[in-house]
């Protein structure tokens, strides 16, 4: 699997909709300025993936994850983080893996979107592709692909 998108909406201090575009070639580098939030990206892939330690996002809870607002903007309802990745199949040398020697084409590359969502109620929302899941079916997409909340 490999990162291709990123998008934070009140997250941390994104407060507008901010989006990160990972490019072909795989390297991608977030610069800035002290404070500017780059941190809070890694904090935003860590957390879409399922983290549940608000102190791992250098918080005390959880909500602290949303935009708590500056003098001159006003808190939000929620945060929320998309990261879209492509799925490549397997290739299999000598056939297609079933152990009949029989080459199968192989269906392509796959978009898979992950959302997570956070209210100030407390509620939170997973999706996977748009459709509401449980953070169970997100750890399950990245089972054995050493990708996960610590990695």
């Amino acid at each position: 699997m490999k990162l291709r998108r990123i998008e934070l909406i009140g997250f941390k201090s994104f407060s507008d909709r901010g989006e990160i575009a990972i490019n072909e070639s795989g390297i991608t580098a977030i610069v800035g300025p002290n404070g500017c939030g780059k941190s809070n990206v890694s904090d935003a892939i860590a957390w879409v993936l399922g983290e549940q330690s608000a102190k791992s996002l250098r918080g005390e809870k959880m909500e602290d994850v949303i935009f708590n607002g500056t003098r001159s903007r006003a808190p939000m309802g929620m945060a929320e983080v998309t990261i879209t990745l492509t799925e490549t199949d397997p290739t299999y040398p000598n056939g297609n893996g079933n152990g009949s020697g029989n080459a199968v084409a192989p269906a392509g590359p796959r978009n898979v979107v992950v959302q997570r969502r956070l209210y100030r109620s407390g509620e939170s929302l997973y999706l996977i592709d748009g459709k509401p899941c449980r953070l169970r079916d997100i750890q399950d997409i990245f089972l054995g692909t050493g990708l996960g909340p610590n990695s």
